[in-house]
């Protein structure tokens, strides 16, 4: 297993919308072990394959406090949401930066699992909110284009000052 290169806002790459995977394969299953280690070792709770610049629609979530609970979802579809929550939230892709997101309370997912098998998954809470969170990037989205435009820029802004302290 490997630990993959999580690409940072506000890489294009990021912007690119996932293709569906047509057929899961030995190495769609060594892709979804990568992406878990890589996961668990920036330490996240979720993470989908553009970050990783792969652009297939395939996502990684353990929002558990033991890592044990892996949720792969190939091709993840939201069939049916309910109410709706605020929540404050952060990005591997966006290190350092949080901050509240309108999202619905509970969804209603159709997916692939890692072996092809069809499930469908129904999510309440933090881990609604973290499949919809990694499924805004499989569409080309970051949870910080949902706020102000004013907002936006301030954390571009302290985004480029810590490139810059880093070089």
């Amino acid at each position: 297993m490997a630990i993959l290169k999580i690409l940072q806002y506000p890489d294009e790459r990021l912007h690119t919308v996932a293709a569906p995977v047509t057929e899961v394969t030995g190495k769609t299953r060594t892709l979804i072990q990568n992406m878990a280690e890589t996961m668990y070792a920036a330490p996240g709770i979720g993470l989908a394959a553009t970050q990783v610049d792969v652009h297939e629609r395939i996502i990684v979530i353990d929002i558990s406090e033991t890592h044990d609970q892996l949720h792969t979802l190939i091709n993840p579809e939201i069939i049916a949401h309910h109410g709706a929550l605020e929540y404050e939230e952060g990005c591997l892709s966006v290190p350092g930066i949080y901050g509240k997101v309108k999202r619905a309370e509970s969804v209603t997912i159709s997916a692939l699992n890692a072996e092809g098998k069809p499930f469908t998954l129904e999510a309440s809470g933090l881990l609604a909110i973290c499949i919809q969170h990694e499924m805004d990037h499989l569409e080309g989205k970051v949870f910080v284009e949902y706020w102000s435009a004013f907002k936006l820029s301030r954390v571009l802004a302290k985004i480029k000052k810590r490139q810059r302290s880093a070089m």
